[in-house]
């Protein structure tokens, strides 16, 4: 655990307020003015977070990136305007945790008016982008998994363009197992809104590691050709029975 950071508190309603505001003043100049907003609410507590639930994933998988620093686990809120126009900021902020850019990965996404988590599963082909590979081959014992770790109807599932499309608010492997066949990138996510207690509460890193918890075993065939060795790792830290694949 890094210790140069204060211990996760909650996502104030400071932070949620900076974001609207920012919204609204998407210009450098009001930018500079907040910085030091910017600062306080939205960069310490999300770096509090990084670095607390660091531990959880360097158990599961020590190749996850934990460091609390932009463009490892959190990204910048700057945009890079060699390569896009019009407003210089993102009007959110999002932390994540995954091997490399554009891998599959876990990610909590804050905006004016919720906090959003879950897993980011990259279905392209590629490099080390082995999801495809997969549930191509191995489709019975991904929809198995589904059932097994209660991922199945507790997480909803929105494909991934330039701004999300939800396509199910409660994904069921027996009715919506096809969109995973068929999208190329995609988040399977809860949500919380900003008036929830939960949000502004150090309980909310059990909540997520909760949730990252049922989805690990899904990500497992996101990041390997052989995705039984790492699910049997995992079983074992759980001292749960094997499952065969």
């Amino acid at each position: 655990m890094n210790n140069t950071y204060p211990p996760f508190a909650g996502f104030s309603k400071e932070l949620f307020k900076f974001l609207s505001d920012l919204e609204k003043n998407n210009n450098s100049e009001w930018f500079y003015k907040n910085k030091d907003r910017y600062q306080k609410y939205l960069v310490l507590p999300c770096r509090s977070f990084v670095s607390d639930i660091g531990s959880f994933f360097n158990l599961l998988n020590p190749a996850i990136r934990t460091e609390p620093k932009f463009n490892k686990t959190l990204m910048r809120i700057s945009k890079d305007m060699r390569f896009t126009k019009g407003e210089p900021y993102r009007n959110y902020f999002l932390i994540h945790f995954g091997k490399f850019k554009m891998d599959s990965e876990f990610f909590v996404y804050l905006n004016k008016n919720i906090v959003e988590y879950g897993l980011f599963i990259n279905a392209s082909r590629g490099d080390d982008l082995y999801f495809t590979e997969n549930i191509n081959t191995c489709e019975k014992n991904i929809k198995e998994v589904i059932i097994r770790y209660k991922i199945n109807k507790q997480f909803a599932l929105s494909e991934i363009k330039k701004e999300n499309e939800k396509l199910i608010d409660v994904f069921d492997v027996k009715k919506h197992f096809h969109y995973l066949k068929e999208l190329k990138m995609f988040v399977l996510t809860k949500k919380l809104d900003k008036s929830n207690k939960l949000t502004a509460s150090p309980n909310f890193i059990t909540e997520a590691v909760k949730s990252f918890s049922k989805l690990y075993p899904l990500y497992c065939f996101c990041i390997s050709p052989q995705p039984q060795n790492i699910l049997n790792d995992f079983t074992d830290k759980l001292g749960l029975p094997k499952e065969k694949i």
